[in-house]
C-alpha cells in the first residue's frame, strides 16, 4: 500500500543558516508519526513547509499520490492537512462553540448549520461538551488545548499536525492528550506529532523519527528510537544540532 504523505529530500535555509539539509520519510494512512529532536532541529519549521506556512528550498511533498510542494496553506488545508500550533491562540471573545464552527465554515466550507451541528460533535470528542458557551480566553491551558485541536478537526482533516499539544501540562493532562490522539486516530485521522514529552511519543505514536543537524537521523518504532545511540548521541551531544 502506498504511503498517504511522502517527504523526499525536503531543505530550507534562512540566510546561510541551512535549518534544514535533507529530511525524507512517509506517513501511512493507519499510522501516528512521531518527530523529536533538541531545540533548532527544524521541528516546527518542517510543519510549516507540510502545511505551506514555509517554502521548501527544494525536495517534494506528494500528498495522495499527487505532488503539493506548491500549494499554499488554504489549498493543504482544503485538501485534508490540518494543524495546531505550540502556542494555543482561541478567538478569546469567541465560544468554544463559535471557535470551532469558525473552522469549519472556513477550513472545510460549512454553511452555519452543519457547521455548528459538527462544532457540537466535536467538542464532545475532545471533552469540551460541557463548556460549549465559555469564552475562548476564559479556559485553562488543557482546555485552550483540546480547543487548538478542535478547530483543526473542524477543518475535516485526513491528517493532523500536532506541535507540542502535551507541552505545559500535567502528567494527568498530558494522558487525557494521549487518549485524544489515540481515538482521533482510531476514527481514520493520520497523525503527525512533535513532542518533547516521551511518554507522548513512546505511547502515543507508532514511529518516531528523529531531527538533528538538518537530517532525519533515525526512524522506527518508538522505544527502539529512544533506546538507540542516535537519540543518546543526539541528546548527550554526541552529535551536531
Amino acid at each position: 500500500m502506498s504511503a498517504l504523505l511522502t517527504v523526499k529530500d525536503l531543505r530550507i535555509s534562512f540566510g546561510s543558516n541551512e535549518v534544514l539539509k535533507s529530511i525524507t520519510f512517509d506517513l501511512n494512512a493507519d499510522e501516528a508519526l512521531g518527530v523529536i529532536g533538541p531545540n533548532g532541529a527544524g521541528k516546527t519549521v518542517l510543519l510549516n513547509i507540510l502545511t505551506g506556512i514555509l517554502s521548501p528550498g527544494s525536495g517534494t511533498i506528494t500528498f495522495e499520490g499527487n505532488d503539493i510542494t506548491k500549494m499554499n496553506v488554504n489549498q493543504r488545508c482544503e485538501i485534508g492537512l490540518g494543524r495546531t500550533f505550540q502556542v494555543p491562540r482561541p478567538y478569546e471573545k469567541m465560544t468554544v462553540l463559535e471557535n470551532i464552527m469558525v473552522a469549519g465554515v472556513y477550513g472545510d466550507k460549512l454553511n452555519e448549520k452543519k457547521a455548528k451541528a459538527r462544532a457540537k460533535e466535536i467538542a464532545e470528542d475532545i471533552g469540551l461538551s460541557d463548556k460549549l458557551g465559555w469564552f475562548g480566553g476564559k479556559l485553562g491551558l488543557l482546555d485552550r488545548k483540546r480547543l487548538e485541536i478542535g478547530r483543526a478537526l473542524a477543518t475535516n482533516p485526513r491528517i493532523l499536525l500536532l506541535d507540542e499539544v502535551g507541552g505545559g501540562l500535567t502528567e494527568s493532562e498530558v494522558e487525557s492528550i494521549i487518549a485524544l490522539v489515540k481515538k482521533i486516530k482510531a476514527n481514520g485521522i493520520a497523525i503527525i506529532w512533535i513532542e518533547h514529552i516521551i511518554k507522548t511519543m513512546l505511547e502515543g505514536t507508532d514511529r518516531v523519527l528523529l531531527l538533528a543537524g538538518g537530517v532525519d537521523v533515525i526512524c522506527g518504532k518508538p522505544l527502539e528510537v529512544m533506546n538507540s545511540k542516535e537519540v543518546s548521541e543526539v541528546y548527550m551531544g554526541g552529535a551536531e544540532q
